[in-house]
């Protein structure tokens, strides 16, 4: 079994044990760290699949009106990028960083042959690998070849309550917490089965089956212990600049900026937002969700900005997949294909990047990507992470001039 495998499947079992809020695959003693090599990266999820023409909107392009007679964003409430483009009003506050040149927009992001399962496209774009089916993830290989301090505790954290495909390593164990009082294995504070007597049952000859896994089981219950002890002191001292909203992506961000300015080491972090996956009633979901991330992502840049970090955190977005261009019966949309993606904050010339897919040469209804994802992630990789990315998403990848 490899090891990436096995936590994964360690994580499931203890939590059968005693249900885990937050799971450390290792937690081991950790050294703050500054200087070239405290660049992270923060990476949201929209899960369920985020309409992208309701996002980026193409209020220029007539097709789109025609499609979406109920749903379409009317043109006077469009925050224009230029004649043809804007954004969705929920996202002002993205708009406001947007002019300030700090959010670049990269359009009609997709990949060949489309799949619409939320299961196997979010594996898609987790994994860089839609050809074939692969045990890491893309930031997990890049875990792997960054030469990261193995005793680091937080190399890369995930704020959700499970390990996202896109940070599976084989070599590198990551954080997996939802909230900082949630933090450790459930079973530590349970009456089912202690810590203490989960140990003595690993080490209790009389046990009537031995499995190779269970004292590696015991120590990785032992070092979450550990790290469920060292966070919230690790993070206390640092006192926030801007006011989060109180949303779940506003608390998450209010964390991964505790993370960021503690310096930890950390050159990864994973948020997630939704669910986006509007078949119905589409409107009141999708722009509130817009609206809480716009809200997030501006406090969690001024609070950065505040503490002279902003110029070090770059923030991507993606999605599952995009919406089909035409709304459905139920004021909805269904599974679709391209959509737009963030890239916003350190080191990005902001802008729109590539060409926004045509509304009039539909395939089945779904509009034909224009830039594929792993050009974004190799330009994420190269000019951000400063990893060659060939060995992580492919060769043959061109990247964008969206970074400096």
């Amino acid at each position: 079994m490899k090891r990436n495998a096995f936590l994964l499947g360690a994580a499931g079992g203890l939590a059968v044990v005693g249900h885990a809020g937050g799971f450390f695959s290792r937690a081991l003693a950790q050294t703050p760290i500054g200087g070239a090599d405290d660049r992270v990266l923060v990476v949201v999820y929209f899960q369920g699949g985020n309409d992208g023409l309701n996002t980026v909107v193409p209020f220029g392009m007539p097709a789109y009106y025609k499609y979406r007679p109920s749903l379409a964003v009317p043109q006077n409430d469009v925050l224009r990028i230029n004649d043809t483009i804007g954004l969705n009003p929920s996202l002002k506050a993205v708009k406001d960083m947007y002019d300030k040149g700090q959010v670049a927009i990269v359009q009609g992001v997709g990949y060949p042959k489309p799949d619409f399962s939320h299961f196997r496209s979010t594996e898609i774009w987790e994994t860089a690998k839609p050809d074939a089916y692969v045990s890491t993830g893309w930031l997990g290989r890049y875990l792997d070849g960054a030469s990261l301090p193995a005793e680091n505790l937080f190399n890369a954290v995930a704020i959700a309550d499970v390990l996202p495909e896109a940070l599976v390593a084989e070599r590198v164990d990551v954080a997996a917490v939802a909230q900082l009082n949630g933090y450790g294995l459930t079973s530590d504070r349970s009456k089912t089965l202690g810590r203490d007597e989960f140990h003595s049952f690993v080490q209790d000859a009389n046990v009537p089956f031995r499995s190779p896994y269970l004292a590696q089981v015991a120590q990785i219950e032992d070092h979450a212990q550990r790290g469920a002890e060292e966070l919230p002191q690790l993070v206390a001292g640092y006192k926030p600049a801007a006011t989060y909203p109180a949303t779940p992506i506003g608390r998450s961000l209010a964390l991964a900026a505790q993370v960021v300015g503690s310096k930890l080491g950390t050159r990864v972090i994973f948020v997630k937002l939704g669910s986006f996956d509007t078949h119905t009633t589409q409107k009141g979901t999708q722009d509130r969700l817009l609206a809480d991330f716009a809200g997030g992502i501006s406090a969690f840049y001024a609070d950065l900005a505040a503490h002279g970090s902003d110029g070090r955190v770059l923030t991507m977005t993606y999605s599952d997949f995009g919406r089909r261009v035409a709304e459905n019966g139920s004021r909805g949309t269904d599974h679709g294909t391209a959509a737009p993606v963030f890239i916003m904050g350190g080191g990005v010339k902001g802008g729109l990047y590539g060409d926004h897919p045509s509304l009039d040469a539909l395939e089945a209804g779904n509009m034909n990507f224009t830039t594929d994802f792993r050009s974004v992630y190799a330009t994420v990789l190269e000019k951000w992470l400063q990893r060659p990315s060939s060995g992580i998403v492919g060769s043959g990848f061109a990247q964008l001039p969206l970074l400096t």
